[in-house]
């Protein structure tokens, strides 16, 4: 009977000790926000936004208070799917979604968490949208990376102002990508200057698309496009030694490939997307009534080494890429 009683004391000691293991595991989320980030891809831009967003979080509610779940799409829009449905099977507090296949997944997984999109270019678009008018509502909002199109279109007259003809390169699988060259088309067309769209399924056909636009035009524009981003080293072994300048839509994808850009700030973007977030988590606003956010300046910028390359000379106002 003894041996029986000491038995059943040692296994409710070791049942004791697992609850108790368990609850102090548990310590490091209890009462904290939870937010799930789900970043499409490794780049300049994304990353800077992501890191953005954080500070602006920790410094709205405190180190302390939060805990991050930084996930990688890998650019790929599956995993991005089943990360964040992992995020809602978690019950996150918010998702962040940092680019537009991002947004697109975690739409598609929750109608009830709060989710707020950066880098995103034009929210219409991206998720369908009839009639647009800036505010998305349900429980969608965040911030665009839109810098105005018909300026980029501007700058690629000014840069390459004997250009007849411009090739649009692009991923045609990003939908925003689509939106911008669409719109800068339009832009050059409407000055008589001859726009062709090159667009490309992923990085395994790039440099086949990159080599026909090149051969094929006097100047190549990009937008801010996230295969693109991670790319850029393919673009610019081709367009460099066939002296074609590049016009990018955002300045890490002109420091690697491209000659000039009017570029907005992608940590700033993140930045302001975590004060939204602060502002939904600890004062109860209303997500559906948030409007999305745009950046407040765009800087000209211009890549100094390719231009030397290209025996370009820069054009007044516009800042070196540091």
């Amino acid at each position: 009977m003894k041996k029986i009683v000491s038995i059943l004391l040692a296994l409710t000691l070791c049942v004791s000790c697992i609850f108790a293991m368990s609850a102090c595991s548990g310590e490091s989320t209890k009462g904290k926000y939870k937010i799930g980030i789900c970043q499409l891809v490794e780049h300049v831009a994304l990353d800077a936004a992501t890191e953005g967003f954080k500070q602006a979080v920790i410094d709205g509610l405190g180190a302390e208070n939060v805990v991050f779940d930084v996930q990688n799409g890998q650019n790929d829009a599956n995993t991005c799917a089943t990360i964040v449905n992992q995020f809602v099977s978690s019950n996150v507090d918010l998702i962040l979604a940092n680019a537009t296949p991002a947004l697109q997944a975690a739409a598609a997984a929750t109608g009830d968490i709060p989710i707020l999109g950066t880098s995103v270019t034009e929210y219409g678009v991206a998720l369908g949208l009839k009639d647009f008018k800036g505010t998305v509502g349900g429980n969608i909002s965040g911030t665009s990376d839109l810098a105005p199109l018909d300026k980029q279109a501007e700058m690629i007259m000014e840069w390459c102002p004997d250009a007849k003809t411009v090739g649009l390169l692009y991923c045609s699988k990003e939908a925003n990508s689509q939106y911008q060259v669409d719109v800068v088309k339009a832009a050059l067309e409407a000055k008589n200057i001859t726009a062709t769209l090159y667009p490309f399924t992923d990085s395994n056909d790039l440099a086949q698309i990159c080599t026909t636009a090149a051969d094929k035009c006097d100047a190549i524009y990009v937008p801010t496009d996230n295969t693109v981003a991670e790319n850029t080293g393919i673009i610019d072994n081709i367009c460099e030694p066939k002296k074609v300048p590049v016009i990018a839509g955002e300045e890490g994808i002109c420091s690697g490939c491209g000659i000039a850009t009017l570029s907005i700030s992608y940590y700033d973007l993140g930045y302001t997307t975590g004060k939204m977030a602060v502002q939904i988590l600890k004062d109860g606003a209303d997500i559906s009534t948030m409007p999305i956010a745009y950046a407040d300046k765009q800087t000209p910028k211009y890549n100094e080494q390719n231009c030397t390359a290209l025996g370009i000379t820069p054009l007044e106002g516009y800042a070196a890429i540091g």
